[in-house]
């Protein structure tokens, strides 16, 4: 798929079977910008599936299976990355030479201070937004049982850099919350946001409904925005008191580390005097890894220093007082888990990428107020493989140190 976000792949694939779109499953969320091989479950006709045609795609049918695809299901991602327009701090382009020998230095500092081939596991902008930070706040709302305030985001909410076709229908909603009129403003690119005002036109005051309209995977990924926004607070809150993530500490909760880099969760011990030095042999090993929280209905919290910074964080986060449970959509209700806070990533390689005139039109536009790239600097390609659920994002982050919506 070539900048095909999942879900709107999804629906597109699901009209052209003639299905519906909860019966496309796939394992993973992949980015708008990119051009991405994805396992997909079709619950269709094999013939059906294979005479469809969409534009940027190609489909291959591998094969039958009666196992649904969910969230989390494969094992890792790899990535190849084209970095153009390397500068320094000031905006002052760099060459490749520099800008690779900058990569291994960055990559020599975190191996220094977090471990060899590891770095923090923040949830990445995208699982936020990285324009219209608008998850974490839907998902507050879906937890508080509160879906009108929930619509009202998703669909009103500011963003920069959308354009003014995007900002008028956004600012029309919030004007006058009138679901007909804006809908005669609303770009075709905004399908969701149709898609639930069109359900408020024929059903005012259904905010529910409203919202459910939205593919399934997407409104559980507000409720997981706002444990994700939890658990960046906690891990700042830790790494900002100079706690290892590494090497835990008395209180910490570890899990062993599978062979598809993923923690087994049903197996984490807490860390007391009697077995912290073993511990960390075994984290330093690889072999278990230091967890956060990601809250909800049921959560196993950390005890100690480290309990107090995952509870420091989920205030940060402005959600001390909720329960996680949506009584309006029960599959929404999540009991809570705990994630990994390091990951490695594997086979790094770092090369100078070629020129290309394929581009976006920003780049033509020059670089804006802000921005930290220069259309003379370096192109450079890095490739590097992460395991299910750390983001490619972060890691560019450590390497890149841009604005949020440079990735």
């Amino acid at each position: 798929m070539t900048n095909w976000e999942t879900n709107r792949y999804i629906r597109r694939l699901a009209r052209s079977c003639g299905i519906n779109k909860n019966r496309v499953f796939s394992s993973g969320l992949k980015d708008k910008r990119a051009i991405t091989t994805q396992v997909l479950v079709i619950d269709a006709p094999r013939k059906k599936v294979e005479s469809v045609e969409i534009p940027d795609s190609t489909i291959e049918v591998l094969g039958r299976t009666h196992q649904k695809a969910t969230m989390g299901d494969h094992d890792g991602n790899r990535f190849t990355i084209t970095v153009r327009g390397c500068c320094d701090a000031s905006g002052n382009p760099i060459d490749a030479k520099e800008a690779m020998r900058r990569v291994h230095e960055i990559r020599g500092g975190l191996s220094e201070a977090i471990g060899s081939d590891a770095f923090p596991n923040w949830i990445g902008p995208q699982r936020f937004g990285s324009t219209r930070p608008v998850t974490p706040e839907v998902g507050k709302a879906v937890i508080e049982g509160d879906f009108e305030s929930a619509v009202d985001l998703y669909v009103g909410m500011e963003g920069s850099r959308e354009g003014q076709e995007s900002e008028d229908f956004r600012s029309s909603w919030r004007d006058k919350k009138d679901p007909e009129t804006s809908l005669k403003l609303a770009p075709d690119r905004l399908g969701y946001e149709k898609s639930m005002l069109e359900h408020l036109v024929k059903k005012p005051d259904d905010f529910v409904g409203s919202f459910k309209t939205l593919p399934n995977s997407l409104q559980l990924l507000m409720v997981h925005s706002a444990q994700s926004l939890a658990f960046n607070h906690s891990l700042s809150r830790r790494m900002g008191s100079g706690m290892p993530i590494i090497e835990p500490v008395e209180g910490d909760l570890v899990a062993p580390i599978l062979s598809n880099g993923r923690i087994d969760v049903g197996k984490m011990a807490r860390i007391s005097s009697t077995n912290l030095e073993r511990c960390q042999r075994n984290c330093e090993l690889g072999r278990l890894a230091v967890t956060g929280i990601l809250p909800g209905s049921d959560s196993n919290h950390a005890s100690g220093e480290p309990g107090d910074f995952e509870l420091q964080g989920i205030d940060d986060a402005g959600l001390a007082d909720v329960d996680w449970v949506v009584n309006e959509i029960p599959r929404l209700t999540t009991s809570g888990t705990r994630r990994a806070l390091s990951v490695p990533f594997r086979d790094l390689s770092v090369e100078q990428a070629p020129d290309t005139n394929d581009l976006f039109n920003r780049w033509e536009e020059g670089p804006l107020e802000g921005d930290r790239w220069h259309p003379e600097g370096a192109s450079l390609r890095l490739r590097f493989t992460l395991p299910a659920g750390a983001y490619a994002t972060v890691l560019m982050r450590e390497f890149m140190r841009s604005p949020l919506d440079h990735y």
